[in-house]
């Protein structure tokens, strides 16, 4: 690796990790890649096994003729049955779609998901699954990816999308994390915070304060024994004040699925521990 402005040579045993080949367009880079698709968790063989394409054409692009027709039709159609063999491999296909689904009506991001359908994976090797419905423990799975990636998605949130309630879902959370031991660290105000404020339309300066809050809150032990999206909303009503942005309590509530009250309660608590210059009449 040498430096085009200087000549500095950088590395020496520089190992290039892309194609030897070069493509200028589309159509070069189709016609020499060698290879298929990377691996994924996402499929239940992994990406890892050969599909025949429905397209009645052969390698070069031409007609296959009819004679050979129903040859290649017989070939597909067991080519499909072997892919998934047996109940695992059934499994695997159901719940991966599952977990694909809800990922995409929340709108993760890929590396999300394939945490995810690894913990699913690893809860299958672990014989987790037994006597448990395939769609609670998919969005077990996915919730405890947000976790592990500190995406802030409340359980409601993962209910809302998914085919199971809210109960199954937290049961299930709580007994794939016993069991494969993930350690996954609770969920703090901090988490959810960023996101309330852009579905807020509040300011940079309405977030900073908002942060400012809920570490003194931490700082005092006002989160303890709290939940965090009630603790960041009424650390966000409290801000949306002090920087005449103000936002109704029911319109906090509706983004961060909590209820008035508890808007209200959290609130009340934080300015009867600190001076933050509101009077409670003005809740």
């Amino acid at each position: 690796m040498v430096c085009e402005q200087c000549g500095l040579i950088k590395s020496e045993r520089y190992i290039d990790r892309g194609p030897e080949w070069r493509a200028f367009d589309a159509d070069q880079k189709k016609k020499r890649t060698r290879t298929g698709a990377p691996m994924t968790y996402m499929i239940h063989d992994k990406g890892l096994s050969t599909m025949i394409d429905w397209k009645n054409r052969d390698i070069y692009g031409k007609e296959i003729s009819a004679r050979l027709r129903a040859q290649i039709y017989r070939i597909r159609k067991w080519q499909n049955r072997i892919r998934v063999s047996n109940a695992n491999e059934r499994n695997l296909t159901f719940a991966l779609s599952e977990l694909d689904r809800m990922a995409s009506n929340l709108d993760l991001q890929k590396n999300l998901r394939e945490c995810s359908a690894k913990i699913y994976r690893d809860a299958v090797q672990a014989h987790l699954i037994r006597g448990r419905s395939i769609e609670g423990v998919a969005a077990a799975s996915l919730y405890a990816a947000c976790r592990m990636y500190k995406v802030p998605r409340t359980l409601n949130e993962i209910a809302e999308v998914a085919r199971v309630n809210k109960k199954e879902i937290g049961r299930s959370f709580r007994f794939i994390t016993n069991e494969l031991n993930l350690n996954l660290t609770p969920t703090k105000p901090l988490d959810f915070l960023i996101r309330f404020i852009s579905e807020l339309g509040l300011s940079h300066q309405c977030q900073s304060l908002s942060k400012k809050i809920i570490k003194i809150a931490e700082m005092r032990g006002l989160t303890s024994g709290r939940g965090p999206t009630g603790v960041c909303a009424a650390a966000i009503y409290a801000s949306s004040i002090l920087c005449k942005e103000r936002r109704t309590q029911r319109k906090i509530a509706k983004i961060s699925q909590v209820t008035e009250v508890t808007i209200r309660n959290r609130f009340s608590e934080l300015i009867e521990n600190f001076d933050l210059g509101i009077p409670l009449k003005k809740r």
